[in-house]
């Protein structure tokens, strides 16, 4: 669907006029330059379209229409409008400034620091924060104020929130009044369009009870929008939900498979619904960023050179994902046309053969399939593999040899075409991945009642009284890195400055192992578990616990200041940080004897050396470049030394933990 742009509106980042783009989760209009920086940040952070030349389901568009023109903007730019910001020389970029790092730092701070947005009172208990807002999100979506739910979205209300008393979620409230915008918004922030209220209905029974028919059907869409769009993008059909669920195109050759795709099919037929809803989702995503690239690259003036716009090579970082899973989905873009329309039909197929389990239902939330028994519906897939692959192949080499590398692995984006069985590889790897992630987060989430019982430990112990303040600093330290982390990529033997796990350039290396996966973080907390649950007699050679805390705390507080450069985007800091934070371990390090009898705390000190290392080989990326070399991106840079820094106050934990216990037996 198209529309008519009026004159009045402008971009939302930096006032251009006419915008082309839209960031449907943030509601707001942008320019292309402002979008391709967008699009950079990936979808996690803003799902842009474009708004003449992309497909739109009416409703979307009117509620992207509706939020733009009534504001939406103020949310994300609320301290701007405060007087003394301009004063204080904080502004908004205009038209004619440069993209980078200008515009793209703006955009940054503004959508992904969320630096400029009404911060709510601090309380002693977020959970209750939290839960209020998602009370008022609850009670605001039976009205037609989009502009208010937004708000209460960008505060941290849940879309998918069950309301305890009233048995219901935001999207059953607002299927029974009618509102179909309101359920739009929530669907894009990850509303479940087939979750039950506590007596089993689903929004689409609210919908069709009050007689809201055309928002059930579009609800049914929204349930279905992940595999009706896979189908949408290889044969221009959706199916109408009536007679089936399913659109299953057919490649021309797609019965004479060879022995490799039979044994890839066989293997993505293997994985659990977990993962296979996760590679279904980061194929969705891959998709949506073929398609953008194909708008983009027929809306750009080809007759003036762009040098700051550029398009999106492969899937950008989300820091929520495992590393493993990060380097899948960036792989999906070696695929050329045939491959990649051959996985999509094979994802097609299995979710119609696992229809009587649990599926996917939009890019960010579960779906179910559905039990409906309808036949394929086989369309012959046009041989689009000429035009298709041209446009994707002369996308990533334009911007492949441009800008900036924005994999962990660039350089394994450029070397030949991947096939499904290494993908499926990647994919299996990564329950095993996540699941040590899922384990390092509870160690992280338990640290600040842990490092009170053994502060509280050491005064009752000591007659000189240990210092008070570490528990609360450490806390913060480790609660900040915890939203950024990521898991180690697996060795895949590149050996380039950029792999995480490139060791051998580090001051210490790390024990080599073979089994594949394990990285340094893993084998330290693994081994120190096992020293901290030891008995016996306790080791004389450990220093005194409260010399250990002292100097854990200024490792903390040298953390700390590195994290609030990071925050404040104060790059040039980071060096200077990581050499504090290095002579902090070191002198730590140097409390401990050179051989420890404790393999424990032999494995904690080798982490903490080692990853301080690390961390300054990172930062040390963050200098400033010679003339011509390829800029940094510094938001991967930044995930980067977070996890380096993770590490080390996670290593320091270890030793506080064992020395304590070590001097209490």
């Amino acid at each position: 669907m198209s529309r008519k742009l009026q004159r009045t509106e402008v971009c939302a980042d930096c006032s251009a006029p006419d915008p082309g783009w839209t960031s449907i989760n943030r509601g707001v209009l942008i320019c292309d330059e402002c979008c391709s920086v967008h699009r950079s940040l990936g979808r996690h952070i803003s799902i842009v379209k474009h708004l003449r030349h992309s497909g739109w389901p009416p409703a979307l568009l009117q509620m992207v229409q509706t939020l733009a023109s009534n504001g939406a903007n103020s949310i994300w730019e609320h301290s701007l409008l405060d007087p003394a910001q301009v004063q204080s020389g904080r502004r908004k970029p205009n038209p004619q400034d440069k993209v980078h790092p200008t515009k793209s730092e703006f955009i940054r701070a503004k959508y992904q620091m969320l630096a400029f947005v009404h911060k709510l009172p601090c309380r002693d208990d977020d959970g209750v924060t939290t839960k209020d807002l998602s009370k008022q999100l609850h009670s605001s979506v039976r009205t037609g104020s989009l502009e208010t739910c937004l708000r209460l979205l960008s505060l941290g209300a849940q879309a998918n929130f069950f309301h305890p008393e009233k048995g219901t979620t935001p999207l059953h409230v607002a299927a029974k009044a009618g509102q179909i915008l309101q359920a739009e918004l929530l669907v894009v922030y990850g509303a479940d369009p087939g979750a039950p209220d506590i007596n089993g209905r689903t929004p689409m029974d609210y919908a069709r009870q009050a007689g809201h028919i055309e928002l059930a059907e579009r609800l049914v869409e929204c349930q279905y929008e992940l595999t009706d769009r896979l189908a949408f993008y290889l044969c221009g059909r959706r199916p109408d939900h009536k007679n089936g669920h399913y659109i299953i195109p057919q490649m021309a050759d797609s019965l004479d498979l060879s022995e490799l795709a039979k044994a890839a099919k066989k293997k993505l037929q293997a994985l659990n619904n977990r993962l296979f809803e996760e590679l279904a989702m980061d194929v969705y995503d891959e998709v949506d960023r073929r398609e953008n690239d194909a708008v983009w690259l027929t809306t750009q003036n080809h007759s003036t050179l762009v040098t700051e716009r550029s398009a999106v090579p492969f899937l950008p970082v989300n820091p929520e994902y495992s590393a493993t899973r990060n380097q899948g989905r960036q792989k999906l873009a070696r695929f050329n046309a045939r491959e990649f329309a051959t996985l999509i039909i094979d994802i097609l197929s299995d979710a119609k053969r696992r229809q009587q389990g649990k599926g996917l239902s939009s890019p960010t939330d579960q779906l179910d399939l559905g039990s409906d028994d309808d036949q394929h519906d086989y369309d012959s897939v046009a041989s689009d593999e000429d035009t298709d692959s041209e446009l994707t192949a002369q996308n990533n080499n334009n911007t492949q040899r441009s800008n900036r590398a924005k994999s962990m692995d660039s350089s394994d984006l450029s070397d030949g075409p991947i096939t499904l069985q290494e993908y499926l590889e990647v994919k299996k790897a990564l329950a095993s991945s996540e699941a040590k992630v899922q384990q390092l987060m509870k160690v992280n989430n338990n640290l600040s009642e842990e490092l009170r019982r053994l502060q509280n430990e050491v005064r009752k112990g000591s007659t000189g009284g240990g210092p008070a303040s570490y528990g609360g600093q450490h806390l913060s330290a480790s609660t900040e890195m915890g939203r950024y982390m990521v898991s180690k990529p697996e060795k895949h033997g590149s050996g380039t400055d950029s792999d995480y796990d490139n060791t051998q350039t580090y001051d210490l290396s790390l024990r080599s192992d073979s089994r594949m996966g394990r990285s340094s973080e893993e084998e330290g907390r693994g081994e120190s578990d096992e020293g901290v649950g030891e008995t016996g007699e306790p080791d004389p050679t450990l220093p005194c616990t409260e010399d250990v805390i002292l100097k854990t705390e200024q490792v903390t507080k040298n953390i700390q200041e590195l994290l609030r450069a990071a925050q404040e985007f104060k790059h040039d800091s980071f060096v200077p940080c990581s050499e504090k934070i290095h002579s902090a371990v070191t002198e730590m390090a140097s409390l401990f004897p050179k051989r420890p009898a404790l393999d424990a705390v032999h494995c904690s000190l080798r982490l903490l050396a080692s990853s301080a290392s690390r961390l300054q080989v990172e930062c040390r990326k963050a200098a400033p470049s010679e003339p011509g070399a390829p800029a940094v991106d510094y938001q991967l840079l930044t995930q980067q030394v977070i996890q380096c820094a993770y590490d080390i106050a996670k290593a320091a934990k270890q030793l506080v933990t064992i020395t304590t216990r070590e001097k209490k037996q």
